[in-house]
C-alpha cells in the first residue's frame, strides 16, 4: 500500500508539471505491484482525471494556456483516444507492455539528445 501511495504522489507531482505521471505510475503498477498492463493503463487513465483537473486549474489561473490551440488538440485527441482504446484492448498484455516500453525508451532517448530551444534575449 505504501508503494501505491508513493507512486501516486510522485506521478501527481510529475503530472502537475505537465510531463505525464503515467511514466512513473504504469511501471510501478506493472513491475512492482504486478498488475496486468491493461489494468495498469486503465488505472492511469482514471487517476489522470482529477490530477489533470487540478493542474488545469492552476495553469488557467496563471494564464499559461492557448485555448485555441488546446481545443484543436482536444478534439483530435478524443478521436485518437477512441481509436487507441479499441486497438489497445485487442492486444495481448505482453505486446502492449512491450509497446509501452518502446515508447518510454524512445521518449527518453529523444529527451536526452534534443537541443533546447533558443532563448530570446530581452531588449
Amino acid at each position: 500500500m505504501l508503494i501505491a501511495v508513493l507512486a501516486g504522489f510522485a506521478s501527481g507531482i510529475i503530472s502537475g508539471m505537465g510531463i505525464g505521471g503515467g511514466t512513473i505510475l504504469i511501471p510501478v503498477l506493472v513491475f512492482v505491484l504486478h498488475i496486468d498492463q491493461h489494468i495498469a493503463q486503465s488505472i492511469n487513465l482514471l487517476y489522470f482525471i482529477p490530477t489533470a483537473i487540478i493542474a488545469l486549474i492552476v495553469h488557467i489561473k496563471n494564464k499559461r494556456i492557448d485555448f485555441k490551440l488546446a481545443m484543436t488538440i482536444v478534439v483530435f485527441g478524443i478521436l485518437g483516444a477512441v481509436l487507441g482504446s479499441h486497438f489497445a484492448v485487442s492486444l495481448p498484455s505482453g505486446l502492449l507492455k512491450k509497446m509501452f516500453g518502446i515508447f518510454l525508451f524512445s521518449m527518453g532517448i529523444y529527451e536526452t539528445f534534443r537541443k533546447p530551444p533558443a532563448v530570446k534575449k530581452a531588449e
